[in-house]
C-alpha cells in the first residue's frame, strides 16, 4: 500500500515513536513523493482512520493519530 500518499503516511506513522499531529503528518508527507500541503496530510489522516486503521485521541485540545494495529 506505500505506493499511494496514504500508503506511505501509515508506514511512517507505524514507525514513529508517539502520536501523530496534522502538522506531523505533512512534515511526513514534506519528504516524500506526494502532496505535502496541510490538507493533503488531514485527507489521508482521515482516509487512514475510516479505514480503521488509525484511532484518533484529543490531547491538549489537538487531534492525535495512533495506529491501531489493523493492517491494510
Amino acid at each position: 500500500m506505500t505506493e499511494t500518499r496514504t500508503g506511505y503516511l501509515l508506514a511512517a506513522i507505524q514507525d514513529e515513536q508517539q502520536p501523530v499531529t496534522t502538522h506531523r503528518a505533512e512534515e511526513i508527507l514534506a519528504a516524500s513523493p506526494y502532496s505535502a500541503h496541510r490538507n493533503s496530510a488531514r485527507k489521508s489522516l482521515r482516509t487512514l482512520t475510516r479505514r480503521g486503521l488509525l484511532a484518533t485521541t484529543n490531547h491538549d485540545g489537538r487531534r492525535t493519530y495512533t495506529p491501531t494495529g489493523a493492517t491494510a
